[in-house]
């Protein structure tokens, strides 16, 4: 059965996630990712772009800055409201959040009960320059609101994406792998509808975010909904949905969606004195535009859908007692297919070498020729590749290869000629 311990140890020995800095003991909140790691992070990222940036008309992106203007978050808020409850432990000093899960009124450390009060704290990181490390991506493109709109000539409603690195002064808790993290990236939209037409954007938005979660690889008992209550929403929002994923520590925070008002265009208007209004054509008047907000951290998602596609085997099945199949969306798969020469003799090496020269720059795709063929099947499962293909004795009598699929473990024949299309087809 599958434990975050165990997973946490596959995820290093395979290659998705190391703990930054470990061989200087490590740093705190912050981690690295690995060859398959980077390869997965970069095709979740490349699926979110795809679906809410190249497929849709009405969202363009920018890239906005890390560094931030103290001022821009003084217009956002952030500076009085971007806190989080902190709780001190007067014999141990151990810092921790009011709501981390271990604390039942004693130091999740030493376990004494001589606590101070819950106090706000800070979470932003502020720079030797003055500036602040941003905390999500949301201020870049408030600030680049009328920019967008003169250089792409974009009409209400219109969104503005961007996929970038955050930062947070958070306290984090040991054995939570990627859920909470100091040096993070975030996926965000901001999408500007007129304020008459909030609710319908807002619901809009709702479905299409819902649909993505699912799309990508989350079942829906994995996942639930949760609609803040208004003395807990944000001090910009109106309404704010999260979408609440099942990790091993239980039922946490995995995306929301927020209808941020007119907060934020109208506070950086009037910090700057440049206008950020629309002038609406029907009513003859100038109106700041509402913003509907969905957002997803990249490494939480990363976690959530490892943690969804792991599987430990109990020997009930084709593989054996613990054998680890990774049963990813293959559109996520770090490596698409594998390809394997039964032996290292009789020119079956050099063929397989060739159909993968002929694949590597059309498709994700790995030689691998060390190691028992079960051997090298198992590897290629651990880490979520969906096809492996052989090059066997029958390949020169016929140019075909076998190509196995990962979940069923299931064979077939296929024509050489014919082994792209296949993949390209089936991934």
């Amino acid at each position: 059965m599958k434990n975050i311990d165990s997973f946490i140890s596959w995820a290093k020995r395979r290659g998705f996630a190391f703990e930054s800095q470990e061989m200087y003991s490590g740093l705190s909140g912050v981690w690295d990712f690995g060859y398959y790691g980077t390869l997965f992070k970069k095709n979740i990222k490349d699926f979110w772009w795809k679906k809410f940036v190249e497929s849709r008309s009405d969202v363009v992106a920018v890239e906005s800055s890390i560094l931030t203007k103290e001022d821009v978050f003084k217009a956002s808020g952030h500076l009085e409201s971007f806190t989080d409850p902190m709780i001190e432990c007067q014999k141990c000093r151990t810092r921790f959040r009011a709501d981390e899960a271990k604390f039942k009124g004693k130091c999740v450390s030493c376990g004494s009960d001589n606590l101070s009060e819950p106090k706000k704290f800070n979470l932003m990181f502020q720079t030797q320059l003055g500036e602040y490390l941003r905390p999500e991506t949301a201020q870049g493109m408030f600030v680049n609101f009328k920019n967008t709109l003169e250089t792409t000539r974009k009409k209400i409603p219109f969104g503005i994406a961007q996929i970038g690195k955050s930062f947070r002064n958070e306290l984090v808790s040991s054995g939570n792998f990627l859920f909470r993290l100091r040096e993070f990236e975030i996926a965000e939209i901001e999408y500007f509808v007129h304020p008459e037409e909030d609710d319908y954007y807002f619901n809009q938005w709702q479905k299409d975010w819902e649909n993505f979660l699912t799309d990508i690889g989350l079942s829906e008992k994995n996942l639930k909904k949760f609609s803040h209550p208004k003395k807990d929403l944000a001090h910009y929002s109106k309404k704010t949905v999260d979408w609440q994923y099942k990790f091993p520590f239980g039922w946490k925070e995995l995306s929301g969606l927020a209808n941020r008002t007119d907060f934020d265009l109208k506070n950086h208007s009037q910090k700057t004195g440049k206008d950020l209004t629309i002038f609406d054509e029907k009513s003859n008047k100038k109106y700041f535009p509402y913003v509907i907000e969905p957002t997803i951290g990249i490494e939480r998602l990363f976690f959530a859908l490892l943690w969804e596609a792991f599987e430990i085997s109990d020997g009930q099945n084709r593989l054996n007692k613990g054998e680890i199949i990774l049963k990813l969306n293959p559109k996520l798969s770090p490596i698409k297919v594998a390809i394997f020469p039964l032996v290292n003799k009789e020119g079956m090496d050099k063929s397989a070498q060739q159909i993968f020269e002929d694949l590597k720059e059309k498709i994700s795709c790995e030689y691998d020729d060390k190691g028992s063929i079960g051997r090298r099947y198992r590897r290629q499962d651990e880490i979520g590749t969906p096809f492996c293909v052989t090059v066997d004795g029958e390949t020169k009598k016929n140019n075909s290869v076998t190509i196995r699929q990962r979940d069923t473990g299931r064979q077939k024949r296929i024509k050489i000629k014919d082994l792209y299309n296949y993949l390209e087809t089936n991934i």
